[in-house]
């Protein structure tokens, strides 16, 4: 089995970390690992913000996330475990995690306030549809 790809703390760039955390769920993937503050299976994440994901697009948003140096992934067995390396990016670029992140968490609640308000305008008796 080949060994996986972690980055030194010095070679992380910002240019892949950005990269890495554009997408949201890759975004919503790291914020979990980030949360749990213990090593998580891949399985733990096959269901993420109540939507589902296949194994092989899961495993390929980690593999971004590791290459970016965002995450360290550790086999044990056939499963894959993932923890944050946030306390080392934090020391190499201080406030950058918290700036794109709290940009996602602004954007997830706007997202959800209009999937909310668009469930209630279809709902009977309820917005333009009366």
């Amino acid at each position: 089995m080949r060994p996986l790809f972690h980055p030194r703390a010095e070679e992380i760039k910002v240019g892949e970390i950005l990269h890495a955390l554009s997408d949201p769920v890759r975004a919503a993937l790291f914020v979990d690992i980030v949360e749990q503050q213990c090593p998580r299976n891949c399985t733990a994440f096959l269901r993420l913000r109540n939507r589902s994901m296949p194994k092989s697009t899961l495993s390929q948003q980690l593999k971004i996330l590791r290459e970016a140096g965002l995450v360290r992934g550790e086999r044990h067995g056939v499963e894959m475990h993932s923890t944050s390396r946030w306390e080392e990016i934090e020391g190499r670029f201080p406030g950058l995690l918290r700036a794109i992140l709290g940009a996602h968490a602004i954007e997830w609640q706007e997202t959800a306030r209009a999937e909310e308000a668009a469930f209630r305008s279809t709902r009977p008796g309820h917005g333009p549809l009366r």
